[in-house]
């Protein structure tokens, strides 16, 4: 007999895979069932992106546009969630792209274009876990980093994305996406210190 977690989650693998192929047969009604298990997900991934609330909910509401429109590119080689938000990922740098502040901070930034020489570094074991540590309380502060290196950040230490992925997304050098994430680590370092001195103070 089966466990009854395993089969919760057969159940819902079953009913997810139900509604991706009412969409891809044209039932835009399955789209609501999709959002309601991931839209939290999608937002807060847009939010992580762009830094702003409003901005963050615009995009979530035409990530699931896109998702309506391009059900029918997902082949199931991976799973539904992977898809999701990389479209995600796409669709918030595209959005974001349109705007004059988007290309303003990429050539007013003169720190964006050195590192060139910085080793490409996978966030190590003890990192990742230290990041899922403080994850609910890095979002502020990823939210308050300068765009370039929140975008950077983002893509590579939460999405996984190799910096010659966001290098060619973002059009920029490989040294450059370099570059933007270890001063993100270093933003990031610095706000978490802070806020954990001013912690003690309180206590």
């Amino acid at each position: 007999m089966q466990p009854a977690a395993f089969k919760q989650r057969q159940n819902n693998a079953d009913d997810e895979q139900g509604w991706i192929e009412q969409l891809k047969q044209g039932k835009q009604t399955a789209l609501k069932p999709l959002y309601d298990k991931y839209g939290k997900q999608v937002y807060a991934l847009c939010y992580r992106l762009s830094g702003d609330a409003e901005l963050a909910e615009d995009i979530c509401q035409e990530v699931f546009v896109q998702v309506w429109k391009k059900i029918g590119n997902f082949q199931g080689d991976s799973q539904f969630s992977t898809w999701l938000y990389s479209v995600t990922s796409f669709q918030a740098i595209n959005y974001m792209r349109k705007q004059k502040r988007w290309w303003q901070s990429w050539f007013v930034d003169k720190d964006s274009t050195s590192g060139e020489a910085m080793v490409d570094t996978i966030p190590t074991n003890d990192e990742q876990h230290d990041f899922a540590l403080f994850r609910s309380g890095l979002d502020k502060h990823i939210a308050n980093l300068p765009q370039q290196a929140r975008i950077v950040f983002v893509l590579f230490a939460i999405e996984g994305w190799r910096h010659e992925e966001i290098s060619k997304e973002l059009n920029i050098a490989v040294g450059s996406s370099k570059a933007q994430y270890h001063r993100a680590k270093k933003l990031l370092k610095e706000a978490l210190t802070l806020e954990e001195q001013n912690r003690g103070v309180v206590a």
